[in-house]
């Protein structure tokens, strides 16, 4: 239960890193959380499926969103779905060249770099030292005890360090871009 707490707590900031790639609200990005966590806890993980937010969607989607609106996300993911659950079923994914992922991975892991550096440029000092803090917990924390993740115990220390002191730090309201064509709800799928 712990481990599923912390993964959970661990997806909040990537899926909303990712919104802001692809210039997606974060609230609406939380939304999807919640039923990629619900799901996941019901159908289950396997090996070689996607459990989390992805990134390669997040840069294929930012190019639909930023021309026809936060509205063709869901159909569009769904309909990008269908092509690779064919190709995992017909095991095409042994035909890509191990250097071709490698070099993906790491494009990937560079544009998401890029995207969030803005973000932790011209932030309050606090917010420095809150993270310094939490790196502090997550490496000493296991040297005296695994009972409990270490992540846990800093997401939860930090929180309550700064509901507690009314700090103000940066939170997920503030992040994210917020263009017209994202809406503050979630998009109906109806619509």
């Amino acid at each position: 239960m712990l481990a599923g707490l912390v993964t959970t707590l661990a997806l909040v900031p990537e899926v909303i890193s990712f919104s802001i790639v692809a210039g997606v609200d974060p609230m609406v990005s939380l939304v999807a959380l919640i039923v990629l966590a619900i799901a996941m806890s019901i159908l289950g993980g396997r090996p070689g499926v996607i459990t989390a937010a992805a990134g390669l969607v997040a840069l294929v989607i930012a190019p639909l969103v930023h021309q026809h609106g936060v509205q063709y996300v869901l159909p569009t993911v769904v309909l990008a779905g269908v092509p690779q659950i064919v190709f995992g079923f017909a095991g095409l994914a042994r035909l890509i060249p191990r250097s071709v992922m490698t070099g993906f991975v790491n494009a990937l892991g560079v544009l998401d770099f890029t995207a969030q550096v803005p973000h932790v440029l011209n932030v309050p000092w606090l917010a420095y030292v809150l993270f310094a803090l939490t790196f502090a917990i997550i490496f000493v924390v296991p040297r005296f005890t695994k009972a409990v993740p270490s992540p846990l115990i800093a997401i939860v220390v930090v929180t309550v360090i700064v509901i507690v002191a009314h700090l103000v730090v940066p939170n997920v309201a503030d992040g994210g871009p917020r263009r017209e064509s994202s809406p503050a709800s979630p998009p109906s799928p109806c619509r």
